[in-house]
């Protein structure tokens, strides 16, 4: 989704400066947006690598400041909760929500020179939660959180804070949740296989096969370029194939959207109640 999103952006005439984790993905994008584009290095982990990618920022716009900041970065852990390594969780939130949080912080002085626009880019799941993504979940409630706080106490200096919620999009990281799925599933051990190998196996392999039969990247490209532009963005946009789909579905009440999630994902339904013996 960076990708399209920066390619797009080029395209229409804006200078983007995109953040890249390899000089190869670097060289690449820089010829794919004919000179449109600005290769950053960065690790959002990184506070230095931060520093250095606000400064080359700053001294290319100068007094007139930054319009937009798309807070793409973002890595997606399937486990059960019960099983999952804290190391692991922690790391999800480190990228996903401190990472987009710290870039957030380094840029806001540009966007206030501009009244500039925040774009976050979270996920459906923010209000939809599939079983064993509960991690990746975690994070997007709180980038949910972070968009509703940022939006409000950024207005004061016009600055829009948007957040995009994609459903089921068709990129690489679709194959890589499944090599990574099935490593994870390596580590439960027998104990941790016994109870959740079959269930965690077929959400898993729904759960890829939806993203492998998603929307292209580029309508999520489409809105934040909206996002951007419009006079007057929307706080939130769904967009992408099932996002609308799982929005409605997420209104139902908790037993009912339980079962149908379970359903879905080919879980098991849920145990019936021992039978207790009260004495007499």
């Amino acid at each position: 989704m960076g990708r399209a999103i920066a390619l797009l952006l080029a395209r229409r005439g804006y200078h983007v400066f995109a953040s890249v984790r390899r000089a190869s993905d670097a060289d690449a994008l820089r010829v794919a947006a004919n000179g449109e584009l600005t290769p950053l290095l960065m690790d959002v982990t990184s506070s230095d690598q931060i520093a250095q990618a606000r400064a080359t920022v700053r001294d290319h716009v100068g007094q007139r400041g930054r319009d937009a900041l798309v807070n793409n970065a973002g890595i997606g852990v399937a486990w059960p909760l019960e099983l999952v390594p804290l190391e692991t969780f922690r790391s999800q939130f480190e990228i996903n929500v401190d990472g987009q949080l710290a870039v957030t912080q380094a840029c806001l002085p540009l966007l206030r020179q501009a009244e500039g626009r925040v774009i976050m880019i979270g996920s459906i799941a923010d209000r939809m939660t599939p079983p064993f993504v509960g991690p990746l979940a975690a994070t997007k409630h709180a980038l949910l959180g972070l968009s509703e706080s940022l939006r409000q106490e950024l207005a004061p200096w016009r600055i829009r804070v948007v957040l995009i919620e994609p459903g089921n999009i068709r990129t690489e990281a679709g194959g890589k949740f499944a090599r990574d799925a099935e490593a994870a599933l390596e580590r439960f051990g027998p104990a941790g296989q016994a109870l959740y190998a079959d269930a965690f196996r077929s959400m898993t392999t729904r759960f890829a096969a939806r993203h492998e039969h998603g929307s292209d990247p580029s309508v999520v490209a489409e809105v934040v370029l909206k996002a951007i532009e419009a006079r007057r963005p929307r706080a939130r946009y769904l967009v992408g194939k099932d996002a609308l789909r799982f929005a409605l579905l997420a209104n139902l009440p908790p037993f009912a959207l339980d079962a149908l999630r379970r359903r879905i994902f080919g879980l098991p339904p849920s145990r019936p109640p021992a039978r207790r013996c009260i004495p007499a």
